[in-house]
């Protein structure tokens, strides 16, 4: 399982920098349409006075990932509890069989749960669930007013980071540091109009994002998982030793009691037949 989950880690790095330039130039049209043009659109307008938050949660579908799944889990718990003091409701949607397991073993609800891709994860599954988080945030009466994702970043092998962001409202943020002088930013220009694009890149974006995230938290998981197997590797090598050093020294304390018992009677056969003669 270690040797799968090192030959895996590569492969889903390679579809994170993969799908690395389209949500880059993703962002840059959004952000430019949403700073260049006046349009309000319902995924970039704040509501007021919310009180309702959808939480997507992003775990595992397999165990022996060590604390993969439950440092994510506690990070949902800590936005819940932040949003829960803000005076919203929240409404859990779930990734992976063990976040569902998790709430279900505790009696809470699950709006609704996506499973069997976790380490795999493809573009329709993001469309999936970003469909149905945006129908729900899209609801006039009784929808979300929030959109949250707590999933695992890839950091490197050693480091994963449990990390929580707003989605929806949009907060379509490129960068802070400035362009090089080799770079040439793009000229936009928006046809038919700009809230037609916005209709038509928007939802994209959604997907996008959440699509990174799955990546992200896919390459955190087989890293993890790798982590988590060397660990118990090592560990059964430690023990085989252990055992076998002890099971050395019984069978050679076994063998000095028998030779002392073999040489004890030797002697006394030895003195029994002196003292008869």
């Amino acid at each position: 399982m270690e040797l799968i989950a090192a030959s895996r880690i590569i492969k889903a790095q390679q579809r994170a920098r993969a799908a690395t330039p389209y949500a880059r130039e993703l962002t840059r049209a959004v952000s430019a349409l949403a700073t260049f043009s006046n349009t309000e659109h319902p995924l970039l307008s704040e509501k007021e006075n919310p009180r309702t938050a959808a939480v997507l949660v992003v775990t595992s579908d397999r165990g022996l990932a060590g604390a993969y799944s439950s440092s994510v889990l506690k990070e949902a718990e800590r936005l819940g509890e932040k949003l829960r003091e803000e005076g919203k409701s929240v409404r859990t949607y779930i990734t992976g069989r063990k976040g569902e397991a998790y709430y279900t073993f505790r009696n809470r609800e699950i709006v609704q749960a996506w499973t069997g891709f976790s380490d795999q994860p493809g573009y329709d599954d993001a469309r999936a669930i970003s469909d149905t988080l945006l129908a729900d945030f899209l609801v006039e009466d009784g929808g979300a007013d929030e959109v949250h994702i707590v999933y695992t970043r890839f950091v490197s092998m050693l480091r994963q980071e449990p990390t929580a962001i707003r989605m929806l409202p949009l907060e379509v943020v490129e960068g802070t540091e400035p362009p090089s002088a080799e770079e040439v930013l793009p000229l936009y220009e928006f046809e038919p109009s700009a809230a037609d694009v916005l209709d038509a890149l928007l939802p994209r974006y959604i997907t996008s994002r959440i699509y990174f995230s799955l990546l992200q938290a896919a390459a955190s998981e087989l890293a993890a998982r790798q982590r988590a197997m060397k660990a118990a590797t090592d560990n059964a090598e430690d023990l085989i030793e252990k055992l076998s050093r002890t099971a050395n020294q019984a069978r050679q304390a076994g063998i000095t009691q028998e030779i002392s018992e073999i040489v004890g009677g030797a002697n006394a056969l030895a003195d029994a037949t002196a003292g008869s003669e």
